[in-house]
């Protein structure tokens, strides 16, 4: 049968002709005109589509549009979306805190009360697939200049061996020598002191005193109630032997910068109840922390701002599922803050040295494998551009058997304009692992988004040159890279720049979610403050605009460590792999969820047989993604399979 173009088609070519024929006569406007029209007219080409994907925009109804700065794949198929106050001050200020829950199979949007203020928390995916999130924010940061109450950290000290004491929000107090009264917001606890010994006599030497780090302000406003030094504050309302072994060390109370600030808050977010769960709360107040599942399925909470705004000094401390509570690891271990640091095959874990910023250029920034057993930290070597990793993203290559990373990109440390174009590779099943450079992206790029796809390529999009996309750095590109040929394929060009505060998100059907964004400015020349970016875009890979795609039909629900299932399906001997996808949850451009571990793979009468491998490190008890992938390199849907 001879194809027919329909009308719609040569009604577009003939306009398209035109405006091109037009555009000789007519200057630039028009040539813009054509420009565009010719550039909408070829991405919608199925060759095109074919070759290099497709982006579309997600419809938002105006009253689920929010700050996305989180988000997470749900063992449902439905996606959370979690703005907290959004990184906007009179959101916080009203305790407007918002989360929505997005289904890509309906299009129908959910607004999720949220009780927090879960802006730049920490997540991840729990064993019975609720997703755990912890941290967040107490207090917004306050530039110098706005800052009108001097304040700072407060070193409260308590030398009673014998009993912890707990100080309440309004406690006051006062400078020895400078005189000055500070106050405090909230309550703090101030742990006994500690006894010592003298190992070999067994003599008693000293008391080391409990400590508590609280943040006090002045009682007015001014530049007069800053302190310059050092001093020792007593407390008002203490009595008898209290009013002696209780007080306070600060340094210099003043007008500076105020950092952001911490939350201890924890929740669970059930993806049957679809709300969230109060559950004990952390040790440690934490805002920018990274949540990493360990072999056993408990999950270690690193770094983060703490309740005064500081870097939290290296307490780390794991949750139980079972037990809904927190314990410090006794381990002290510090990182910059959402630290990259990902579970290896023997219960190791990997820190890439990316990050998202915070913290001291030169402390806790070197990669390397780190035994939590020990703390024995082993540096990895090769690095290239060392200082450019801050907002770099970091992926577990497929499959995830072989333990070889990429690190992408990333910029200077703080607002620096330096951003890197490198790809860094390392393979840690080598004896003496050490990065190299891969394929090199086409310019520096902070913030860019990486997500596995399950063809074993990996879509990389976004990210900008320059700190928040200042000057309109914006990368405007995408590119699928392939790991057994380290090379990047350029594809379809997404439509919104994405920097900071910017993630991705695989989907069940194969194709890619990208959202948010937090510019500083709007424009090139730096004079129109930014908006945060509300839409989000999906990008529909090659392999979705093939004549057809394998399917599972079906099989069970839940398949064992070391077992083997069977899934029915009309395609088994066209079917050459299959893999488990762990759901991501990802926020700004950090997913140290995200893996795909293959699966050995027989064909069976009128299907297929898969077996999951045994190690727990390698795959974490949760729900996974099962993918089949057929001759062509085309994958299935997901097919939702937990891992008890």
């Amino acid at each position: 049968m001879k194809y027919r173009p329909s009308r719609r088609t040569r009604r577009m070519a003939i306009s398209t002709a035109v405006v091109l024929a037009l555009a000789g006569a007519n200057g630039p406007w028009l040539y813009r005109f054509s420009t565009e029209r010719y550039h909408d007219y070829k991405i919608n080409k199925s060759d095109y589509k074919a070759a290099n994907g497709h982006w579309d925009f997600l419809d938002i109804p105006s009253e689920f549009r929010i700050n996305t700065i989180h988000a997470a794949l749900l063992h449902t198929g439905k996606v959370l979306l979690v703005a907290g106050s959004g990184n906007n001050q009179k959101n916080f200020d009203a305790k407007s805190f918002r989360s929505v829950l997005w289904d890509p199979k309906t299009n129908a949007f959910k607004n999720i009360p949220t009780p927090k203020d879960m802006f730049c928390a920490g997540h991840t995916q729990l064993p019975d697939g609720k997703l755990l999130i912890a941290g967040g924010t107490k207090q917004y940061e306050k530039l110098k200049g706005d800052v009108t109450k001097a304040g700072g950290l407060m070193i409260v000290h308590n030398e009673d061996p014998d009993k912890p004491i707990t100080l309440p929000a309004g406690t006051r107090f006062t400078g020895k020598d400078n005189g000055r009264t500070f106050v405090t917001k909230d309550p703090v606890l101030v742990e006994k002191a500690k006894k010592v010994f003298d190992r070999n006599t067994g003599a008693f030497l000293r008391n080391d005193p409990g400590l508590g780090r609280i943040y006090v302000e002045a009682q007015k406003s001014g530049t007069k109630y800053e302190t310059g030094a050092e001093d020792n504050y007593r407390i008002a309302g203490l009595s008898g032997s209290d009013t002696r072994n209780v007080y306070g060390i600060a340094q210099k109370l003043a007008l500076d910068k105020k950092d952001f600030q911490g939350i201890r808050e924890a929740f669970e977010f059930d993806p049957v109840a679809e709300k969230y769960i109060t559950v004990d709360p952390m040790n440690e107040a934490r805002w920018y922390p990274t949540l990493t599942t360990l072999k056993d399925g408990k999950v270690l909470a690193l770094s983060g701002l703490d309740e005064i705004g500081q870097i939290v000094p290296g307490k780390d401390e794991v949750y139980d599922p079972e037990t809904k509570k927190w314990e410090y690891t006794g381990i002290i271990r510090k990182f910059p803050t959402y630290p990259a640091v990902f579970l290896l095959n023997d219960g190791k874990l990997f820190y890439s040295g990316s990050n998202a910023g915070y913290g001291p250029a030169t402390v806790g920034r070197a990669p390397g494998v780190w035994d939590l057993a020990t703390n024995k930290f082993t540096k990895i070597p090769g690095l290239s551009d060392p200082d450019r990793m801050e907002t770099s993203a970091t992926v577990r290559l497929p499959p995830a058997q072989d333990e070889k990373f990429m690190v992408i990109g990333g910029g200077g440390v703080g607002e620096s304009d330096k951003s890197s174009e490198k790809s860094r590779l390392v393979d840690l099943k080598d004896a003496d692992p050490r990065f190299k450079d891969g394929a090199s992206l086409d310019e520096g790029t902070r913030y860019p988004s990486a997500s596995l796809l399950p063809d074993d390529s990996l879509l990389v999009t976004g990210g900008s040159d320059d700190y928040r996309g200042r000057g309109g750095s914006d990368v405007l590109q995408a590119r699928l890279y392939d790991a057994k040929s380290d090379t990047y394929q350029r594809v379809a060009d997404p439509a919104v720049g994405r920097n900071y505060h910017s993630g991705s998100v695989l989907l069940p059907d194969g194709r890619v979610m990208i959202f948010g964004s937090d510019s500083l400015y709007s424009d090139k020349a730096n004079t129109r403050p930014g908006v945060f970016e509300q839409r989000i875009e999906i990008y529909t890979p090659p392999y979705l605009y093939r004549d057809s795609r394998p399917e599972l039909t079906a099989g069970p629900k839940s398949v064992k460590r070391g077992g083997t299932a069977m899934f029915t399906t009309n395609q088994a001997s066209t079917i050459k792999s299959a893999k488990l996808m762990r759901p991501s949850a990802v926020t700004h451009v950090t997913d140290t969820d995200q893996r795909s571990v293959a699966l050995d793979l027989k064909r069976t009468d009128g299907g297929i047989s898969v077996t999951v491998p045994k190690n727990r490190a390698l795959v974490p008890s949760g729900w996974y993604m099962l993918f089949v992938t057929d001759d062509q390199g085309t994958p299935s849907e997901g097919t939702w399979v937990e891992v008890p």
